[in-house]
């Protein structure tokens, strides 16, 4: 089967979660004989169409402009998918989902993945997020198959579109249980020194409800941040609130074994989102057996069920309190253990790929697309 996927930003690249997403099925699916082809956003000097690890990559063109930088590509990539034979195009996130309309209108066979309802994002100016909310429309309304992450979505989706949707649960690698040697040289963190926040620090992440509850908290371990800032506006912003805090570590992008080991060692691994998908980071903690806090939205609960801590979403004083009361908990043998199981039985790849080939068939057996409510 020939499988275009539109919608991440790079390829190989794991800065996201639609990144990684979109990186473990490409190579996952090429492992198994399909042929992927996956659309990077912006071209380059050299290496515009090349091939990695089994899957075909092609950059597309966009404007350098960050505004209008994911609409030009997610249009661009469509219109040279249109030209190829690919039995199916599969957009991920319902920003991109808008260029499906144009794939729909071509005949092409179209699969939508919404990793989350971004509309609701506090960062996106009002253009911005109407065209998000058209894009969640056009994927409703059109997309021969809409992969939704979590019961939540799947519920939102039937209620206000009248969609039924397939819910597929992400999947993750078990994190490897590695000792904090790595840290120790890097950055002088010892185990259980620290609590961690591992992901996108972007608004709608909640980072500056953590800094500001971590201050009030007044703990022992020191607060590691750790992953990139698109923005350079809002990473002034973080630095601002920051200060001169030497208790505070911002680590900037991290992978493999120093990511594994931030994980591994940590007191408390903090998850404050204001909205989610699901959240990989937060299964990768728990696969590992971290003690997990995170904010009370139902796509952190539904997935943390009873292995760990909640504190209510925006609020900075329950998190400062959480703070306090979790940092210092030992993790069990038997804790660690039950968190290991319940990520290797509910979130594997084997069982995710079975289930995309299964709605990638499906989408090709489709002749009529789903209807809308008015």
């Amino acid at each position: 089967m020939k499988i275009a996927m539109i919608g991440h930003k790079d390829f190989p690249c794991r800065s996201g979660g639609v990144e990684v997403v979109v990186y473990e099925l490409a190579t996952r699916l090429a492992a198994r004989g399909e042929e992927v082809t996956v659309y990077n956003r912006g071209k380059q000097k050299h290496h515009n169409k090349y091939k990695t690890l089994g899957v075909n990559v092609i950059r597309s063109f966009t404007f350098k402009n960050h505004s209008l930088n994911a609409v030009v590509y997610s249009f661009t990539a469509t219109l040279h998918a249109l030209f190829r034979h690919y039995d199916v195009i599969h957009y991920h996130a319902i920003g991109p989902s808008a260029a499906l309309l144009l794939a729909h209108l071509c005949g092409k066979k179209t699969v939508s993945t919404v990793h989350g309802l971004n509309w609701r994002v506090d960062k996106w100016g009002s253009f911005a997020s109407r065209y998000l909310k058209f894009g969640e429309k056009i994927a409703a309304k059109y997309a021969d198959e809409v992969i939704t992450l979590s019961d939540e979505m799947h519920d939102y989706f039937l209620k206000t579109y009248g969609r039924e949707t397939t819910l597929i649960k992400n999947a993750i690698t078990p994190v490897p249980d590695l000792p904090d040697t790595l840290l120790r040289e890097k950055y002088g963190l010892t185990k259980d020194s620290y609590i961690l926040y591992l992901g996108r620090i972007s608004p709608e992440k909640g980072p500056e409800d953590l800094i500001e509850a971590y201050k009030k908290a007044h703990i022992p371990q020191k607060l590691v941040l750790a992953g990139g800032i698109a923005e350079k506006e809002y990473a002034d912003k973080i630095k601002s609130l920051i200060g001169d805090d030497p208790n505070i570590l911002c680590t900037g992008f991290v992978t493999g074994d120093e990511m594994s080991a931030l994980y591994a060692n940590c007191a408390l691994y903090v998850l404050p989102s204001h909205t989610e998908g699901l959240a990989l980071s937060l299964l990768e903690a728990l696969s590992c057996g971290a003690n997990c806090l995170v904010s009370d939205i139902i796509e952190n609960t539904s997935v943390l069920k009873d292995f760990g801590d909640t504190f209510k979403v925006r609020d900075t004083d329950d998190l400062a309190h959480k703070l306090a009361s979790c940092a210092g908990k030992l993790k069990s043998p038997d804790s660690v253990k039950a968190r290991k199981e319940y990520i290797l039985r509910n979130y594997s790849y084997d069982r995710v790929i079975d289930e995309h080939l299964k709605i990638y068939h499906q989408a090709l057996e489709k002749k009529v697309g789903a209807e809308v409510k008015a």
